[in-house]
């Protein structure tokens, strides 16, 4: 409605002339009501003929600033234009492509053994940013099936696998190229067996029994079929899926110098990405089995919602970057249309994502009803997803009020909006995989023998992993607690934050299972958490070919990963051996992170508390504070 003129009938008695107002232009214009505007009040006609005097003129006599009816026919014929097309036109188009997924049958339908009759129907949408053209799309009633899970189940990329893939091809030196595939699920075979009755949109076609032969989009199976048929193209061109995520694919190269490295493919359902020196040779493998949307590959500035960029660091490194400024002001936009609905806005100058000091759990404001709370969940749902796309900034207040998610209060679904908020006032910060080694002493690390207190120890390094192509990488843990901040249930925060090299991989904040009577045992539980997760991150890393930095203590070689803790008990009882522990209750924790360190698995340093990066996602904190630590590896 900004964009054309709306018409309308004048109310009797006023002046006809063409207004604009700041919400919508509106035009009226009636020729035949000259009299009765002539039999106007005196005292009114007088004012808007003072009020005309003050206004400048066009050439022709007209006001500035109004719609003269050259420029109305004008926006009318691009009106018309625009919307020429029918929703009828968009079935036709949609049906030309999806013709295909259909096969006649001239037998009894009675003779369909094993088969269910679904009913399809058709779903519209304008598409703004081609031109409002009008988009239709076939959709089969997959509610009403039920297939085995066996043929349902899809996969996707997992978010930390970009991230390192993203680092990893910095760090190489490879170029990245994305596509994404047209009519993606169309391409694969039905794997259930299903027909329906031909409806108006098939023409001559209507009223006759039709088996779909195609994943058509709504059936339950249609994306496992499609990620198969991807899946043996990909395979044939002499990739192969890593067991760590069967999303990322691994093909051994070597460039022209002799540098061994390993192309990857990601894919993310119909969206896919290669890396590699030449990636252009994996997309046309793709193309030659799949119709790509403008059949061409282009260096990606968005993958699973995230804007992403390569730019160049302050210390001269190429790298690639995330953010998700495009999602958030989006999110922020459509909230603030909700909250005009109700003649609200959101608060303002929000320079931290939480209130000066709140909490979730001290908050006794009334219940949300049914409505509100289901809001309020969307909201949560929007956050989470700004968090996994790099907003790791809210990711803390995001996790305290999603332990509200059962049972929100109307305090709680301000501190929403207070994170929305937020974001509105910073929507551009950004994660930066830098493939750079951080300048990390070693004189930080002691040294100690353990062959005396677990002679057996060694750590589990995969059979299976591929031989270690391309440069190495080092892992960096900073790993955090906070003791009860939750009153009403007394648990504690754990926060983790991960880097590979200074790209920040993995970051975590999440209520502790257990009650600790003290800081030293909700800090050693986090440490148990961020030792798990170290692990886990290590596996993927050997299963994706990329080989990890080393030390050779006592002739033999290990790869630890660094992690860093701010409680001085902890680190004495798992990086000391003859430390002894004085609180039996933490005996599994204490031997479980003790037998990973003379493992090798990893190694502990004592970290300052002013320095600890974990601390944004266990402490509510001021904004001086909060950005010192924040700019460290968010820009």
């Amino acid at each position: 409605r900004r964009l054309f003129p709306i018409w309308i009938r004048a109310p009797k008695g006023s002046e006809i002339q063409p207004v604009r107002t700041s919400e919508k232009r509106i035009v009226t214009m009636d020729e035949n009501e000259e009299e009765e505007n002539e039999e106007a009040s005196h005292i009114g006609e007088t004012k808007k003929k003072k009020n005309r005097a003050k206004r400048p003129k066009n050439a022709d006599g007209t006001n500035k600033g109004e719609l003269r009816k050259a420029d109305l026919s004008k926006l009318q014929a691009k009106f018309m234009m625009l919307f020429a097309e029918t929703r009828w036109d968009a079935i036709m188009k949609e049906m030309k492509n999806v013709r295909i997924a259909f096969e006649e049958y001239e037998g009894d339908v009675k003779d369909l053994v094993g088969y269910q009759k679904v009913r399809c129907h058709i779903i519209f949408d304008v598409k703004l940013g081609e031109n409002f053209r009008r988009k239709a799309r076939l959709v089969a009633g997959g509610h009403t099936t039920d297939p085995p899970a066996s043929i349902t189940y899809s996969s996707v990329v997992s978010r930390d696998s970009v991230r390192i893939a993203l680092t990893v091809a910095a760090l190489n030196d490879l170029d990245i190229l994305g596509c994404d595939i047209q009519n993606a699920y169309i391409s694969a075979q039905c794997r259930e067996k299903i027909y329906c009755i031909a409806g108006p949109e098939f023409g001559s076609d209507a009223g006759k029994v039709m088996i779909i032969k195609r994943a058509l989009y709504g059936l339950k199976s249609s994306g496992a079929a499609f990620r198969a048929k991807l899946a043996d193209c990909i395979w044939d061109m002499g990739y192969r899926p890593s067991k760590a995520d069967p999303d990322v694919w691994l093909k051994p190269a070597t460039k022209a110098n002799g540098h061994k490295y390993y192309e990857m493919i990601l894919c993310y359902v119909d969206d896919v990405i290669s890396i590699s020196e030449k990636p252009m040779r994996a997309i046309e493998g793709i193309q030659s089995i799949f119709k790509l949307k403008g059949d061409k590959a282009e260096i990606p500035d968005m993958y699973l919602g995230a804007g992403i960029e390569r730019v160049e660091t302050a210390s001269g490194t190429k790298c690639w970057t995330m953010t998700s400024e495009k999602y958030v002001k989006t999110a922020v936009t459509n909230v603030e249309m909700k909250l005009a609905e109700d003649k609200q806005r959101l608060p303002s100058n929000c320079k931290t994502p939480f209130s000066t000091d709140y909490h979730p759990s001290d908050d006794t404001t009334q219940e949300l009803d049914l409505k509100g709370t289901r809001y309020y969940q969307e909201l949560i749902g929007i956050l989470r997803w700004a968090i996994e796309l790099g907003r790791v900034d809210i990711l803390l207040e995001v996790a305290l009020l999603s332990t509200q998610l059962a049972l929100p209060r109307w305090g709680h679904l301000q501190q929403a909006y207070h994170i929305f908020g937020y974001l509105k006032n910073s929507p551009r910060r950004r994660l930066y995989y830098d493939p750079d080694y951080p300048n990390i002493s070693e004189d930080r690390f002691t040294k100690h023998d353990w062959e005396e207190f677990y002679r057996d120890a060694e750590e589990e390094i995969p059979l299976d992993a591929p031989e270690p192509r391309g440069r190495e990488v080092g892992i960096h843990c900073f790993v955090d607690a906070s003791h009860a901040p939750d009153k009403a249930t007394r648990r504690s925060q754990t926060g983790i934050l991960i880097f590979v090299n200074k790209a920040p991989i993995i970051a975590y904040s999440k209520r502790q299972n257990s009650v600790e009577t003290s800081t030293f045992g909700s800090e050693f539980t986090a440490m148990k958490q961020a030792v798990e997760i170290v692990k886990g991150l290590k596996y993927k890393l050997r299963m994706f070919g990329i080989p990890l930095g080393g030390i050779e203590p006592n002739g033999k070689l290990q790869q630890p990963a660094n992690i860093y803790c701010d409680n001085e008990a902890v680190y004495k009882n798992v990086s000391i051996p003859t430390s002894v522990l004085n609180k039996k209750m933490h005996g599994i924790s204490y031997h479980f992170c003790r037998e990973a360190v003379a493992s090798g698995t990893c190694r502990i340093a004592k970290e300052d508390t002013l320095t600890n990066l974990a601390d944004l996602f266990t402490k509510v904190m001021g904004r001086v504070k909060r950005d010192t630590l924040m700019d460290r590896f968010m820009y």
